[in-house]
């Protein structure tokens, strides 16, 4: 849900991940300048490797003197990277002096931008934004925390076939959501399920033959397979969706639009606390916000963190 905007940021921290899929230094020199038009003052942070997006933003908002802190966050990245940025905004104090977290869409999918923005232009929901008449609005965003790691999940989670496809990527030729499309259609051709059981705040959602669970966040994946529909960021609870007993090279076309709900062999819920396990003991074939968790066991819990994260967003379409 939005709540009060105060003055517009007047500093900006823009961190950009040179290995996205989409970045390019022209991007980059664009967006620095339109920021610093907006705001006055602008550090552009470019990312060395894993983890380094975390440390250069809680070193932003926490190490440097109060009068210097950026008060927005610029993500220029992939899912991956946005979800780094996240983990070290989480690290601030006082919520309602945190800086506020802006997505640019420079990776494969945009799956996180296309949550907050849709697909609009990245020029416009900068001036949405930080521009003077601020159209845009701040929302406070539930995450959900995985509890076998302590990470948080912004975007979303999957097993089984959606995080599978990772896996196939690599070998995929070309770029953008297209080439997400082609892989996961090759996993789909090949894929087995696997028996597994998802609960709800404790209740069984769904137990027998799993294509996918998909637990979040954002209602696509991917950029662009409808899989959480109902989902709204800030509304306190995670959605959960099961793609159970139904053949796997049908799951990339009935999830375009939402088709796979209502279909025998799919479940939807929602709740606070989400489990997914498989019941064979091996591990799960599990990803978050795009980036493959390795050697995972096979029980994954989901905590939902309400509220937890500034993020500008564009107003809902009347």
């Amino acid at each position: 849900m939005p709540y009060p905007v105060g003055p517009a940021p007047r500093r900006a921290l823009i961190v950009a991940n040179p290995a996205a899929g989409g970045y390019h230094p022209d991007l980059v020199e664009q967006l620095a300048a339109r920021c610093d038009e907006l705001t006055g003052a602008v550090t552009v942070h470019r990312t060395t490797g894993p983890g380094d997006a975390t440390d250069a933003v809680h070193r932003a908002v926490t190490k440097e003197p109060a009068d210097q802190r950026p008060g927005v966050i610029v993500a220029v990245g992939g899912d991956g990277t946005v979800r780094e940025i996240a983990e070290g905004l989480l690290r601030q104090g006082n919520l309602d002096r945190r800086a506020a977290l802006l997505v640019v869409p420079a990776g494969s999918a945009n799956s996180d931008y296309r949550m907050f923005w849709d697909d609009r232009p990245w020029q416009e929901a900068v001036s949405m934004a930080l521009g003077p008449e601020q159209r845009a609005r701040l929302r406070r965003v539930d995450l959900a925390r995985l509890a076998q790691t302590g990470a948080h999940v912004l975007l979303g989670s999957c097993t089984g076939l959606g995080a599978q496809l990772l896996a196939t990527l690599a070998s995929v030729p070309g770029t953008g959501r297209e080439r997400y499309a082609r892989a996961l259609a090759e996993t789909a051709a090949d894929f087995r399920p696997y028996p597994g059981r998802v609960t709800v705040d404790g209740a069984v959602l769904a137990e027998g033959p799993t294509v996918l669970v998909n637990v979040g966040g954002g209602r696509h994946r991917a950029g662009q397979y409808l899989l959480l529909p109902h989902s709204e960021p800030d509304d306190g609870l995670l959605d959960v969706c099961v793609i159970g007993d139904i053949d796997p090279v049908l799951v990339p076309r009935l999830t375009r639009d939402g088709a796979h709900l209502g279909l025998p062999g799919t479940a939807y819920g929602r709740g606070r606390r989400i489990v997914v396990e498989r019941l064979d003991g091996e591990g799960l074939a599990l990803e978050h916000d795009g980036e493959p968790q390795d050697r995972f066991g096979p029980k994954a819990t989901f905590d939902v963190v309400p509220r937890a994260l500034p993020v500008w967003a564009a107003p809902p379409r009347r």
